[in-house]
């Protein structure tokens, strides 16, 4: 199942996860609309389900709601990875120390769920995976117990510096 970031944040919020706000646009007047609610530079987020969103132009600040809506015309409409962007996610900018990749992926051969994790936050997985592949940690999860605490604790240690 693929699902875009505001869906993801969407079922995060709904199980009590603190999520930063944030709300989709499918015209720049929306994008426009929501930045001016939210105050300060946002955020204009393609979604599309692609990795590589950022690379392709598809993740840019604005720091006026006249700038969201500007971007969100550019962001709208475009290609990414051969797939249209229909939607994007305006939610505000934060300042991050770092970035990291975390997923759910179901692993054909074993077939379970896998957890995947990676300092390398920001870019690419894909690129990730074929240039440093010891920077992503996959840890199996037993579909009937889930992830467990122990096994997420150890989860930052194990991560290559």
């Amino acid at each position: 199942m693929n699902i875009h970031e505001y869906q993801a944040k969407e079922i995060f919020r709904s199980h009590g996860i603190p999520i930063p706000p944030g709300d989709v646009a499918t015209t720049p007047e929306e994008a426009e609309a929501i930045a001016r609610r939210f105050g300060g530079t946002v955020v204009v987020k393609a979604q599309v389900h692609a990795g590589g969103r950022g690379k392709a132009g598809g993740v840019k600040l604005a720091k006026t709601p006249e700038e969201a809506k500007e971007l969100a015309s550019k962001i709208l409409g475009m290609q990414i990875k051969g797939l249209t962007v229909e939607k994007v996610l305006v939610t505000p900018a934060a300042d991050i120390a770092s970035e990291a990749y975390v997923g759910i992926i179901v692993d054909r051969a074993s077939k379970k769920p896998v957890f995947m994790v990676s300092p390398a936050g920001g870019i690419d997985i894909e690129e990730v995976a074929a240039t440093t592949p010891e920077k992503i940690l996959r840890l199996p999860v037993d579909a009937r117990y889930g992830l467990r605490g122990y096994q997420a604790g150890v989860i930052s240690p194990r991560w290559p510096s």
